[in-house]
């Protein structure tokens, strides 16, 4: 897989110094959430629905402003269903893919990044504000990421890796990204569902009873209806978590299967050992039984679930815009979209940062 060249996206020229270091938002989740959070009767002058861009627009205004980041950087699916993964699990987000025979109100997610794949289905009144929602970001200069072949999580992912120790917030509302936060390298997530609450290894342990770095395993054993990932029958979350913290990950738990269970202890020592049941090789004999049998899904699920660290981005200049890269533009856009007041906080925000 090729490598995007090892810039910094947020150093890479003059900068000012600010509180924070790189803000990556996840675009497609944050203007999924604001479609349907903020009122369809959020329109512009000729009635086409804005909703979504609006959301988006308070939301980055609002963070830019507690964060005091001195980086941005939206990022965007090119594919929202990569084949690498629909050819490991062929039911990853099979449940969202349109029908073909009825294309109306349909979108491959992601603006002018996107590159083909199977088509998602998306809302009509959705679909015809990802092209507003580039313009007006181009506009404000605020930098825009996608690779070719891969989701916003897989760019995170690799901005992420590439910012390690300077410092990374996460906007989102998927918990997949939750794999990401390493307080030693200064990622966490803010987390939308719960009003970007801040997300660490601390959390993510309160949580789910796992650290940070564990929690694509855990996903993969629980299981994500969402993204069409079964898991395996039987094993929810608490146990996850306890073959998890067991064992320190899922590869260790698989090579754990491929070693032949001790013989059974005499009843006696069974009645006077752990409560729990008998136990194979540190594995509950139940759990085995469960996870021999989706071998195949676990197998396959490792490489779906976790994200892609290195893809081709490209070089990112991610600095935050002191101004609008282009005030007419925006003007225009705010205009002609109905866009005044969230196009005017987002100014404010940018204003306020860089007065900072």
């Amino acid at each position: 897989m090729a490598r995007g060249p090892a810039v910094d996206p947020v150093v890479s020229g003059p900068a000012r110094e600010r509180g924070g270091g790189l803000l990556l938002a996840d675009a497609p989740s944050l203007y999924f959430r604001a479609f349907y959070g903020v009122p369809r009767a959020v329109r512009a002058p000729d009635g086409t629905p804005v909703n979504a861009v609006r959301g988006l627009l308070d939301v980055l205004a609002r963070q830019i402003v507690e964060i005091r980041p001195r980086g941005l950087v939206a990022c965007f699916d090119a594919d929202w269903r990569p084949a690498f993964r629909v050819a490991l699990l062929s039911s990853y987000k099979a449940h969202r893919v349109a029908v073909p025979a009825d294309r109306a109100g349909v979108s491959v997610v992601g603006g002018d990044a996107v590159v083909g794949g199977d088509v998602e289905e998306v809302a009509d009144e959705l679909t015809v504000q990802l092209p507003i929602i580039d313009a007006v970001l181009d506009a404000f200069g605020i930098a825009r990421a996608a690779a070719v072949g891969f989701e916003a999580d897989d760019v995170i992912a690799t901005l992420a890796t590439r910012h390690r120790g300077g410092g990374v917030d996460i906007l989102t509302g998927d918990r997949d990204l939750f794999q990401l936060v390493d307080d030693h390298a200064g990622v966490r997530v803010r987390y939308a569902v719960e009003k970007f609450a801040v997300v660490d290894e601390a959390s993510v342990t309160a949580r789910y009873g796992i650290p940070g770095r564990a929690y694509a395993d855990f996903a993969v054993l629980r299981g994500d209806p969402s993204d069409g990932l079964p898991g395996v029958g039987g094993i929810g979350a608490k146990t996850a978590a306890m073959l998890l913290n067991r064992f320190g990950s899922l590869a260790a738990i698989l090579a754990a299967l491929d070693t032949p269970p001790a013989p059974p202890a005499p009843p006696a020592s069974v009645a006077a050992g752990a409560r729990g049941g008998a136990r194979a090789e540190g594995m509950p004999v139940a759990a085995r039984r469960r996870l021999l049998a989706a071998r195949d899904y676990l197998d396959a699920a490792v490489g779906v679930v976790a994200v892609v660290r290195d893809c081709d981005v490209g070089d990112v200049d991610g600095r935050l815009p002191v101004s609008p890269a282009d005030p007419q533009a925006v003007l225009a856009l705010s205009e002609r979209w109905g866009l005044a007041g969230p196009c005017t906080r987002l100014m404010s925000a940018l204003d306020a940062v860089g007065a900072g």
